[in-house]
């Protein structure tokens, strides 16, 4: 079956959405029968015609009719599923959507996006959703008669890691690591992620455990912001844009992986592909109890997922692990062994390759 996936984001454009893509083409099960139509070099979405997606219409339209696809991934609910609904009025097209979160909530905002969005979903052959709590939204949203058409597709990982090649003893030794408790969060440095509540927990266990230490690595709009409320506590370091093999040795160098991240104002964490990385690395993970975290997070096996707005829950679940290492290694073991077994990447993608062609 020829497959067009048909996307606004997708490597090397960073981010969960553009990873999840990178990975369902990498993975796909016929990789000479599926073609990328991506807005990597601007060719789909111009600010200066009205409406901004009419280019990537006309895009569609031509390689479509160069290619003649059996059927499409629509990467983006809006505005990307308008040109897949539109084209299938007046021609035959197969099409399926994939939804992670903020992408729901979004169409979800205004009544003509509401009505639009229903209408692509009524016509969608199925509608892949990153996590269940997503799922909920989307049959929350269209008719029960489209039920059936609501997939959970989790994100993966690379579970073919070689941890060995990562060695910590310079991480340790340059950050005197050895006989702490080391907390790493890695990820963008925005409100949502919830950094700031872990610096404001990190804070108050500081006047009862001074050896715990919390390293946050990224970059984002909010660093200032964070340095700021971090002050000069010597428990919290900030370490900037980590690359991939630094990121793998931190994970190898740590003891607890949080990130607490919250909902603001609808924009919540639609999964979080690092939970997962720090199972690999057996670590025991902390999260917020919102969105498709519990999707990624099984709560006292893997982790602990708490209320990402309460600092003294936080503080609690930090505390709670950083007091108890065989609870630590219980759950780093029991995080990596369900990683492997279900998260691997080309079984995700295996779903979906399975669903479009029954």
């Amino acid at each position: 079956m020829k497959t067009l996936l048909f996307t606004i984001e997708y490597p090397p454009f960073k981010g969960g959405v553009s990873n999840y893509y990178g990975n369902l083409v990498k993975y796909w099960p016929e990789k000479n029968n599926i073609t990328v139509l991506n807005n990597n070099s601007g060719i789909l979405l111009s600010g200066k015609i009205w409406p901004k997606w009419l280019l990537a219409f006309w895009q569609f339209v031509k390689i479509n009719k160069q290619e003649k696809f059996n059927h499409v991934i629509v990467g983006q609910l809006l505005p990307l599923g308008i040109i897949l609904y539109i084209y299938s009025i007046f021609n035959k097209i197969s099409y399926s959507v994939i939804i992670h979160g903020m992408d729901m909530n979004y169409a979800l905002r205004r009544s003509r996006k509401r009505i639009i969005s229903f209408k692509i979903l009524k016509k969608a052959r199925h509608i892949f959703c990153a996590n269940s709590y997503t799922a909920e939204l989307v049959k929350d949203f269209i008719s029960q008669e489209n039920h059936s058409k609501v997939k959970v597709v989790n994100p993966g990982v690379d579970i073919n890691i070689n941890f060995d090649k990562y060695q910590n003893e310079k991480v340790l030794k340059k950050y005197n690591l050895q006989d702490k408790i080391v907390l790493f969060t890695i990820s963008r440095l925005v409100k949502r992620k919830g950094q700031d509540r872990v610096i404001e927990a990190l804070k108050k266990i500081y006047m009862v455990n001074s050896n715990i230490h919390y390293f946050i690595a990224g970059i984002g709009e909010d660093e200032k912001y964070l340095e700021k409320i971090a002050g000069i506590c010597p428990n919290i370091h900030f370490l900037g844009l980590l690359g991939d093999d630094e990121k793998w040795q931190w994970l190898k160098s740590s003891d607890i992986f949080i990130m607490p991240a919250r909902d603001i104002k609808g924009d919540f964490e639609g999964f979080g592909i690092v939970y997962l990385e720090a199972a690999l690395a057996s670590l025991p993970v902390i999260g917020g109890n919102v969105g498709g975290v519990s999707d990624a997070i099984v709560d006292g096996e893997t982790g602990l997922l708490i209320d990402p707005q309460n600092v003294d829950d936080i503080a609690g679940a930090i505390l709670k692990l950083a007091q108890d290492e065989e609870l630590r290694k219980k759950m780093g073991a029991q995080g990596r062994k369900r990683a492997i077994r279900d998260f691997e990447w080309s079984k995700q993608i295996k779903k979906i390759y399975e669903y479009i062609n029954i």
